[in-house]
C-alpha cells in the first residue's frame, strides 16, 4: 500500500486495538453495516446544521430585517468556504484518520452552529456559515474513504445510499420539529438544538468508529468478503509521511484529478444534483411561506413531504444499482441509470411553476426532490473511478466543484426573484438538471478505476 494514504490510528495505538479473528472458516460478521448506521447518523446530523438556516429564515430574516439579496448571500455563505476548501479537506482526508478527523470537525462545526443561535446582525450570519462550511469541508471525503475502505464494490452502491439518505430522512422527520421549536420558542433554538446534537455526536463517533482490521468484533472471513470484493480493507494500515509529500509531486496529483475527463462528466453532474438539493436546503420554505403563502407550521409539515419522496428515492437507487451490478450488468450502467433517470426526474420541477393549488406545488416538488435522490448515489463513481491512493483528493476536488452550487443556487435565484414571481428561479433549476444529465451521458463513459 502506497505510504501517502491516511491511517485510521497512529502506530503508536496499533498494539492496542483488537486483532482480528483469524479463523477463514467462521462465518463472515457484518460489522460493515454498524459503519454504514454510523454514517448515516452522521449525515443526518451534517445536513441538519447545513437546512436549520432555511427553517429559521422567514422568521429571521424578517426580524433582523433581511432583503431577498442579503438573504441570498447568507444562504450562500455556507457554499462559499465549503467549496474552497474541499481540496484542502481532501488532501487532509488521505493523511490524518476517520476517527479523529471526523470527531474534531463534527464538534467545531456543531459549535459555530450553536453560535449561530445569538447572531444579531447580517455580518454574524454570514461570518458564522463561513465557518460552518469550512468546518463541513472533509465530511463527505470522509464518508467516502470509509466506504471504500469498509465496503465491497457490489454493497458500495447501496452503503452510499443508505448514508446519503440521513440528508433527506433526517430533514423529512425533523423539518415539523424544528419548525415547532421556531414557533414554541425561537429561532435561536432552531440552532441551538441541532447544535449540542453535533457535540454529542462527534464525541460518539471518536469513541466507536475504527478501521476494518482495528473494528472489535470484526473476523477474517469478513475481512476477506470485502478485500475481495474491492474494498480498500488495507487503506489506512501504514501512517502517511506526509513530509515525504513534495510540493511539486502535490500539484502534479491535483492537475491529474482535474484533467480527466471522465472526471469531469462526474464533477459537473454533481453540481447539477446539488443544485436541486441547495434549492430545497435553502429557499423552498421561505417559497413555500413567502411566495405561496403558508404559514409557519403547515410549511413544516409539507416541506418534509419532498424530503420524505427524496428518501426513498435514494434508498431506491441504492439498491437497484447494486442489483443490476449482482445481475451482471457493467458497473458503469449500473451506477449511471439511476443517475441520468434521477437528474431527469428532477427536471419535473418546472411543473410547479404551472401550479395553481398548494397541493399540486407539493405534488411536483416531492417528484422531483425524490429524482433528486435517486441521482444521489454519484460518490458510488468516485468509488470506482479515483486512484487508489487520492480518493481524498479526487473526492475533495468531486465535492468542491458539485459545491459550488451551494454558492451559486441561493445567489442566482436571489437575483432571479422578482417581487412576487418565482417561476425564473424554477426555471433555472429544471435547465441545471438537465446539464447534469448531458453531462453524465456524454462525458463520463467507461467506469473503471484510473490509474495515478
Amino acid at each position: 500500500m502506497d505510504n501517502r494514504t491516511s491511517s485510521a490510528l497512529p502506530a503508536s495505538h496499533a498494539s492496542a486495538s483488537p486483532p482480528v479473528t483469524a479463523d477463514p472458516t467462521m462465518a463472515p460478521t457484518r460489522k460493515r453495516f454498524v459503519i454504514m448506521a454510523l454514517l448515516f447518523v452522521t449525515v443526518v446530523i451534517n445536513y441538519l446544521d447545513r437546512s436549520n438556516l432555511s427553517i429559521a429564515a422567514p422568521e429571521l430574516f424578517r426580524e433582523l430585517d433581511i432583503d431577498p439579496i442579503h438573504a441570498g448571500l447568507v444562504f450562500s455563505a455556507f457554499g462559499w468556504t465549503y467549496a474552497l476548501m474541499q481540496v484542502p479537506g481532501g488532501w487532509l482526508v488521505d493523511r490524518v484518520s476517520p476517527r479523529v478527523l471526523y470527531a474534531v470537525a463534527l464538534i467545531l462545526w456543531s459549535a459555530a452552529t450553536v453560535f449561530l443561535g445569538f447572531a444579531g446582525s447580517f455580518v454574524a450570519l454570514f461570518v458564522l456559515r463561513l465557518v460552518v462550511g469550512a468546518l463541513e469541508a472533509p465530511a463527505y471525503p470522509i464518508n467516502n474513504r470509509v466506504v471504500t475502505a469498509w465496503f465491497p464494490t457490489r454493497e458500495r452502491a447501496t452503503a452510499i445510499g443508505f448514508y446519503t439518505s440521513g440528508q433527506f430522512v433526517g430533514l423529512a422527520f425533523l423539518t415539523p420539529v424544528l419548525a415547532w421549536l421556531l414557533t414554541a420558542i425561537g429561532w435561536h433554538m432552531v440552532f441551538v438544538a441541532t447544535g449540542l446534537a453535533g457535540i454529542v455526536w462527534g464525541v460518539l463517533w471518536y469513541a466507536i468508529y475504527r478501521e476494518p482490521r482495528a473494528f472489535r468484533g470484526v473476523n477474517e472471513a469478513e475481512i476477506e468478503v470485502i478485500r475481495s470484493g474491492g474494498g480498500l480493507v488495507d487503506l489506512g494500515d501504514t501512517q502517511p509521511a506526509v513530509e515525504a509529500r513534495h510540493t511539486s509531486s502535490t500539484w502534479r496529483d491535483l492537475g491529474f484529478v482535474l484533467g480527466r475527463r471522465k472526471l469531469w462528466g462526474i464533477y459537473i453532474g454533481q453540481f447539477a444534483v446539488n443544485s436541486t438539493l441547495w434549492f430545497f436546503l435553502t429557499w423552498f420554505p421561505t417559497y413555500l411561506v413567502k411566495y405561496r403563502g403558508m404559514d409557519f407550521i403547515k410549511s413544516g409539515f409539507l416541506a418534509s413531504l419532498p424530503f420524505l419522496a427524496a428518501f426513498v428515492g435514494v434508498l431506491s437507487s441504492g439498491l437497484l444499482s447494486d442489483w443490476l451490478i449482482r445481475q451482471g450488468i457493467s458497473q458503469g450502467a449500473a451506477r449511471k441509470l439511476p443517475i441520468i433517470s434521477g437528474l431527469l426526474i428532477s427536471a419535473s420541477i418546472i411543473g410547479a411553476n404551472y401550479a395553481q393549488s398548494t397541493e399540486w406545488v407539493i405534488v411536483f416538488m416531492s417528484i422531483a426532490f425524490f429524482g433528486n435522490g435517486f441521482a444521489s448515489i454519484t460518490w458510488s463513481l468516485v468509488s470506482g473511478l479515483a486512484p487508489a491512493r487520492l480518493i481524498g483528493l479526487t473526492g475533495g476536488v468531486f465535492n468542491l466543484i458539485g459545491n459550488l452550487a451551494a454558492v451559486v443556487t441561493p445567489l442566482v435565484i436571489g437575483f432571479l426573484v422578482t417581487g412576487a414571481d418565482f417561476s425564473k428561479a424554477i426555471t433555472y433549476i429544471a435547465a441545471i438538471a438537465v446539464l447534469g444529465t448531458l453531462s453524465y451521458v456524454l462525458l463520463v463513459g467507461k467506469v473503471e478505476r484510473l490509474d495515478a
